[in-house]
C-alpha cells in the first residue's frame, strides 16, 4: 500500500471540491479552477489504484467547504464515493447534508441518500434520496419541506410533503409534485403540482401572501396577489379581491429607468354599494433626472366617487392632487415650474367654485456684488388658478373668479458684526404685482401694486459652557421694519389661511402668498434658547411677538396676527437620551388662552414605539372651521415578547367627545410563519361615507417571503 500526503491528495481534492460547486450555483464553476486544499487524518492509495481520504476529511475550494468521514476515488471507473456524515457549505447560502453519496467522475450526476438540503438558512428539504442531474438540478424524492425548527419526532408547525421536489439552482425555483400542505402533520391542502421560489430569489413570478378582509360595507373577501417579473427593471402585481358584495381587480406596475422611476397603481370594481356604476381609482407617480440638471416629477390621482377610497381601505384623502413639476437648482439659481389639478372629495365643497387648475412658475437669481457687498436677489413668480364655474366673483364671494398674478421682487441683504458681538442684518427691496382677473364683477380686469420694504435686525448670540459639559446658547432678537403698498385692491384667495411660526417670525410679510401683504411699521422681538448635555439630551425654545402701527383686516381671527399686537408665539423641543422626543408650538392670546396649539411626542426603545399628537384650533369661519377643533392622535406598537407584537391607533375628538378612528392589531412571527391580524373602525360619516369596521387577516409561510422585514427569531428545541 502506497501512502502519500500531497501530490495525489491535492489532485483528488480538485475533483472533490468541484462537486460542491456543481451542487451549488453554477457561477462557481465558471470562475475557473482555483487551487484546492484538502485536510484529513489520513490520505492513501490502495493497490487497486483507489484514492482514499478518511478521518475528519475537510476540503476547501472556491468558497466551498466539504466535510465527510471518508472519501474514495476509483480511477478506473471514475466514481467518487462519500461516506457520512457529509456536509457541504457555500458562503452560508446553501447546505447539503447526507449519509452517503456516489457521484460520477464529472461530478455532474450522482445519488445521495438520507439527504437534506438547507437553502439560505431558512428552508430545509429532507428526503430519503436526492439525485443530482447535469450539475444544475437536485431531485429529491419523498420529501418534507419546512422552514420551522424540527425537534426530534415532533412534527413542525407546517410542512409541505411531496412525492418529488426538483430544485433548479440556476433559476432558483422549487417544483413540487403531488404536494400536500400539513399543519401539525394534519393534511389541510393538496395540489398535484406547484412552483415556489427558493429563499435566495428576491424577485420571482408567482403568488404573494394572500389576505382576508372583512368590512361592514363589503362583507368578507379574499385578496390573492400575483406578481409578474417583467425583466430586471419592471414588475406587475395583479390582486383580485372577491367578496359577496364586490368584484375588484387591483394592479400595481413599477419600472426603474437609468434616470428615474415610474409607479402606476389602480383598481376597478363592481359592487353592491353602487350596483349600477363602475368604480375605481388611479394613482400614478414618477421622477426623472433630465439633462442640464433638470428634474421632472409628476403625479396623477383620479377616483370614480367620493366614497371609493374609504370603502376599499385606501388612504383617506380630502382632496386628490395631480401635478407636473420641473425644477433646477444650483448655488445661486433656482427654477421651478408646476401645473396642478385638484379634485375635492368633500361633500360640503362646491367643486365648481374651488380652484381646480393651478399653474406656477418661480425663478430666483442671487448675486454677490463685490462693490456693495452682501447679497442681491431677483425673484420672478407667476401664478394662475382657474375655476370651472363661470359665475362672476363679487366682493364677498369668489364664485367662478379666475386669477393670473405676476410678481417681481428685488432685494439686497447685508450682514455686519458690530461691537460686543452684536450681529446686524440689513435688507431693502421692493415687490411689484400685476393681477389679471377673469369672471370678476367687483375688482376689475387688471390691478397693479408696488410694495417697497426695508428692515434692520439685531442679534446677540451668547454661549456658556458648564462644568458638567453642558452647553447653553441664548440669542435675543430685535427687528424693526417698514413696508407700504400702493395700487388697487385685490381679493385675498391664496392667503386665506396663515400659519404664524418660527419660520416667518422675521418675514416682512407673513401671508402665505403675495396676494396679501403687511404694511406699515413693525417691531419684532424674540429670543432663541438651547441647551445640549453630554448624555445627548437637548432642549430648545423660541418666543416672539410682532407689534405693528396698524391692523391688517386680511388676517383671520385665529391666525395670531390680528390687531396691532400679535399673539405670543411659543415653541419648544425636547429630546431625551431615552428615546423620548417632544415638540410643541402655540399662539398665546391675551396671555390667558391659546388660539392655536399643537404638541407632538415620540418615544422609542427596544420594545416600544409610541407617537402622538394633540391639536387645538379655535373656531374660525374664515378658515373653514365653524366649530373649535380639539383632537388627539395616537399610534404605537409594543413588542410583547420575541414572537408577539401589538399595535394600536386612535383619533379622538375631545370637543365632540367621540372617536373618529380607532384600530388594534397583533402580529405573531417566528422562523416559519407570520400572522397579521388587524381591526379598524371609522366612526365619522357624511352623505357619501358611512361608518364602517374593517377586519384584515393574513398568514405567510416563512422561507417563501422575499423580505422578512426585521430580524427573524429561530426557536430552539428547548423553548418550543
Amino acid at each position: 500500500m502506497l501512502k502519500t500526503d500531497k501530490p495525489r491528495g491535492l489532485n483528488f481534492l480538485a475533483a472533490a471540491a468541484l462537486y460542491t460547486a456543481s451542487c451549488l450555483p453554477l457561477a462557481a464553476q465558471e470562475t475557473g479552477a482555483a487551487a484546492a486544499v484538502l485536510m484529513a487524518d489520513r490520505v492513501y492509495v490502495t493497490p487497486d489504484r483507489t484514492l482514499v481520504a478518511e478521518g475528519n476529511v475537510e476540503a476547501f475550494h472556491d468558497g466551498v467547504r466539504l466535510r465527510a468521514a471518508k472519501v474514495t476515488y476509483r480511477q478506473d471507473g471514475g466514481a467518487l464515493t462519500f461516506e457520512g456524515p457529509i456536509r457541504i457549505d457555500q458562503d452560508g447560502g446553501t447546505t447539503v447534508l447526507a449519509e452517503f453519496a456516489e457521484l460520477e467522475r464529472d461530478l455532474q450526476n450522482g445519488l445521495l441518500t438520507g439527504a437534506r438540503l438547507v437553502l439560505n438558512q431558512q428552508m430545509q428539504l429532507a428526503a430519503l434520496q436526492m439525485k443530482r442531474v447535469s450539475g444544475r438540478y437536485s431531485q429529491l424524492y419523498k420529501t418534507s419541506v419546512t422552514s420551522c425548527q424540527v425537534c426530534g419526532d415532533k412534527p413542525p408547525l407546517w410542512q409541505i410533503r411531496a412525492a418529488k421536489v426538483t430544485h433548479d439552482q440556476k433559476e432558483k425555483q422549487l417544483y413540487f409534485e403531488e404536494a400536500q400542505l400539513r399543519v401539525l402533520d394534519v393534511p389541510v391542502f393538496y395540489l398535484p403540482a406547484i412552483r415556489l421560489p427558493d429563499p435566495s430569489l428576491k424577485r420571482s413570478t408567482g403568488f404573494l401572501v394572500p389576505s382576508v378582509r372583512s368590512t361592514s360595507t363589503l362583507g368578507t373577501g379574499v385578496k390573492v396577489p400575483y406578481f409578474f417579473t417583467l425583466g430586471d427593471h419592471r414588475d406587475l402585481t395583479l390582486t383580485p379581491y372577491l367578496s359577496g358584495k364586490t368584484r375588484t381587480l387591483q394592479g400595481l406596475y413599477r419600472q426603474a429607468f437609468h434616470n428615474g422611476r415610474l409607479s402606476v397603481e389602480g383598481s376597478y370594481s363592481r359592487d353592491d354599494l353602487q350596483p349600477d356604476d363602475s368604480r375605481g381609482y388611479l394613482n400614478a407617480e414618477g421622477a426623472f433626472a433630465l439633462r442640464n440638471s433638470f428634474n421632472l416629477e409628476f403625479g396623477l390621482q383620479a377616483v370614480s366617487d367620493n366614497a371609493y377610497l374609504a370603502d376599499y381601505g385606501y388612504p383617506d384623502q380630502d382632496r386628490l392632487r395631480s401635478e407636473l413639476t420641473l425644477t433646477k437648482a444650483s448655488r445661486d439659481r433656482f427654477f421651478r415650474a408646476g401645473l396642478f389639478h385638484f379634485k375635492s372629495l368633500r361633500d360640503s365643497e362646491d367643486s365648481g367654485n374651488e380652484p381646480n387648475v393651478i399653474g406656477d412658475v418661480y425663478y430666483q437669481q442671487r448675486y454677490h456684488p463685490a462693490a456693495a457687498g452682501g447679497e442681491l436677489r431677483f425673484t420672478f413668480f407667476s401664478h394662475t388658478h382657474r375655476r370651472a364655474s363661470s359665475e362672476p366673483g363679487t366682493e364677498t364671494e369668489t364664485n367662478g373668479r379666475d386669477v393670473w398674478r405676476n410678481t417681481f421682487e428685488a432685494e439686497w441683504r447685508r450682514n455686519r458684526l458690530l461691537a460686543h458681538g452684536v450681529m446686524a442684518e440689513f435688507e431693502a427691496g421692493f415687490a411689484a404685482d400685476a393681477f389679471v382677473f377673469g369672471d370678476e364683477a367687483f375688482y376689475g380686469d387688471q390691478v397693479t401694486r408696488i410694495t417697497p420694504h426695508t428692515a434692520l435686525t439685531f442679534r446677540r448670540p451668547m454661549a456658556r459652557q458648564h462644568q458638567d459639559g453642558s452647553r447653553q446658547m441664548l440669542e435675543p432678537i430685535v427687528q424693526i421694519g417698514w413696508s407700504d403698498t400702493s395700487g388697487g385692491d385685490v381679493p385675498v384667495e391664496e392667503s386665506r389661511t396663515t400659519e404664524f411660526d418660527q419660520g416667518n417670525l422675521l418675514a416682512m410679510s407673513r401671508f402665505a402668498a403675495p396676494d396679501a401683504r403687511e404694511e406699515g411699521i413693525s417691531l419684532v422681538y424674540g429670543v432663541n434658547w438651547a441647551m445640549h448635555r453630554p448624555d445627548g439630551t437637548k432642549f430648545a425654545a423660541t418666543a416672539g411677538q410682532v407689534i405693528r402701527d396698524r391692523e391688517n383686516p386680511d388676517f383671520t381671527d385665529s391666525s395670531g396676527l390680528q390687531g396691532t399686537t400679535s399673539d405670543l408665539l411659543l415653541a419648544g423641543q425636547i429630546k431625551l437620551d431615552g428615546g423620548i422626543g417632544l415638540t410643541a408650538r402655540g399662539l398665546l392670546e391675551d396671555m390667558n388662552e391659546f388660539s392655536k396649539a399643537e404638541v407632538r411626542g415620540d418615544w422609542r426603545d427596544k420594545r416600544t414605539h409610541v407617537s402622538g399628537t394633540y391639536l387645538w384650533l379655535e373656531a374660525d369661519p374664515e378658515e373653514g372651521r365653524d366649530a373649535r377643533t380639539s383632537e388627539i392622535w395616537f399610534d404605537g406598537d409594543y413588542k410583547i415578547n420575541t414572537n408577539w407584537m401589538a399595535r394600536a391607533n386612535v383619533r379622538y375628538d375631545l370637543y365632540e367627545t367621540r372617536p373618529s378612528r380607532a384600530g388594534i392589531g397583533f402580529v405573531y412571527s417566528n422562523e416559519c410563519v407570520k400572522v397579521d391580524l388587524a381591526v379598524n373602525r371609522r366612526y365619522t360619516s357624511n352623505s357619501s361615507v358611512e361608518p364602517s369596521t374593517d377586519f384584515s387577516f393574513s398568514i405567510a409561510l416563512g422561507g417563501f417571503l422575499a423580505d422578512a422585514g426585521t430580524q427573524t427569531y429561530r426557536r430552539s428545541c428547548k423553548n418550543t
